[in-house]
């Protein structure tokens, strides 16, 4: 029998230590969405995760076509995987849009200028193109802006919470492969891997 409430807090660490740390693999995760029934996933930064509250945070630009799925459809769900210890981490979550309220002002607060510029493109994220364009003023290609020009990137920025509903864990072995579901970090059952 396998301790499946240890596996779920080393998983948790691992999260938690993954929004500071770019070379843990929990970095970066797939997130998705739903666009007029049809799945739409793509890779996000982890900003925030709180294991007390079963929460995971990342920012958007409010103009991209994530943000339009999740207003017209809050459900989501967010991937995680450790392609050296061959552990998937699925969590079905209802997203919380935070956009020039409190909580966004507060996080664009901390956003690292380097950060900020992603947000100050003067196109729509997935808009079609004539030619190649970085979506970033040129004059800060090589460059980060200072902090009161950086302040226009707030108009696209948009702070993601992720209220999560359901973890499903799977670390694959070959000599058996140990998955399991909590709703609530409380109570844990097997399902067939």
């Amino acid at each position: 029998m396998h301790n499946v409430e240890e596996i779920y807090k080393k998983e948790l660490e691992c999260i938690s230590d993954a929004v500071k740390n770019s070379k843990n693999p929990y970095h970066t995760f797939v997130f998705s969405t739903i666009n007029n029934e049809h799945p739409e996933s793509r890779t996000v930064v982890l900003r925030g995760f709180e294991p007390k509250s079963f929460k995971i945070y990342f920012n958007a630009d409010y103009r991209s076509p994530k943000i339009k799925d999740l207003k017209d459809n809050n459900c989501c769900s967010a991937l995680f995987y450790d392609q050296d210890r061959r552990v998937q981490l699925r969590f079905r979550c209802q997203a919380i849009l935070h956009y020039q309220d409190d909580i966004s002002k507060a996080i664009w607060k901390n956003t690292a200028l380097q950060s900020r510029k992603c947000y100050m493109g003067g196109l729509n994220p997935s808009r079609k193109l004539e030619e190649y364009s970085p979506n970033i003023p040129l004059e800060y290609l090589k460059t980060d802006p200072d902090r009161e020009h950086s302040e226009q990137g707030y108009s696209n920025f948009a702070h993601i919470e992720l209220k999560i509903i359901e973890l499903d864990v799977l670390e694959l072995h070959h000599d058996g492969h140990i998955r399991f579901k909590t709703d609530n970090g409380i109570d844990f059952y097997y399902i067939a891997p």
